[in-house]
């Protein structure tokens, strides 16, 4: 693992002008979504580090941070820093589900429950900000990673932007992506639920299981709103984190 994280750093350090503290951050970031660095490993301690990448104490801590905040690495008082073992979602970025995944190193999936098109309710046009009567394409997924069921979400796009639900292979966002229309903000409301019977047996989990469910409308730069999807997260596999600043 040693020799793996050098030569990838030193890929990073050629490949980009970048601070070093940078280059180790992907360094890490990649040794994890490539399996080098899996759930629950420790990393070798930042002398350890220091010395082997020939780097400073304080650049070494700087990237560590970061991906500690990014969720990707946990510290234990005492213990050191550890790849994390539940899947961690930011707050702070905007990201999918498939990106959060692959970040994870785990390989992600969707199954179909519904898709089609119809015509918008009412509190699918508020969040939309369409005019009633509009069509609209609606998915119920299963996102499943390694086997596991880990969300059900349901989203509502308006047709005008997304004319064919079959467009729509695994990714919602690698699709806007070949559209040109990736997303670039959101809003976001989280709370926590149980899981009802019906959620329960497509998750695989006893009824009243705890769940998190969060509500995202997307927006573009030009401020359509892209996307409305309301998410139903497994509470034991996802801890949900953001970073905060002083003014």
């Amino acid at each position: 693992m040693q020799d793996y994280l050098v030569n990838e750093f030193r890929r990073q350090a050629d490949a980009r002008r970048a601070p070093a503290y940078q280059h180790l951050r992907r360094t890490l970031q990649h040794a994890i979504e490539n399996g080098e660095l899996t759930p629950g490993q420790a990393l070798p301690s930042e002398r350890e580090l220091t010395k082997l990448l020939d780097l400073s104490r304080v650049t070494v801590r700087k990237a560590i941070s970061g991906l500690v905040a990014d969720g990707l690495l946990m510290q234990r008082q005492g213990s050191g820093t550890f790849v994390s073992e539940r899947i961690v979602k930011s707050f702070s970025k905007l990201t999918s589900f498939t990106d959060d995944l692959r970040a994870r190193g785990l390989d992600p999936k969707s199954r179909f429950i519904e898709r089609g098109v119809g015509e918008v309710t009412p509190d699918e046009a508020m969040a939309l900000n369409l005019s009633p009567g509009a069509q609209v394409v609606r998915y119920y997924r299963l996102r499943i990673a390694d086997d596991m069921a880990l969300a059900l979400e349901r989203t509502v796009v308006p047709q005008t932007v997304l004319a064919d639900p079959s467009l729509v292979e695994n990714s919602l966002y690698e699709t806007f992506q070949k559209m040109g229309l990736r997303p670039t903000r959101a809003l976001q409301r989280l709370r926590a639920i149980a899981f009802d019977a019906e959620q329960a047996r497509l998750m695989n989990l006893p009824e009243g299981s705890p769940g998190l469910f969060i509500e995202r409308r997307t927006f573009l730069d030009d401020g359509r709103v892209v996307e409305y999807t309301r998410s139903f997260y497994r509470g034991d596999a996802y801890d949900f984190v953001a970073e905060l600043q002083s003014e």
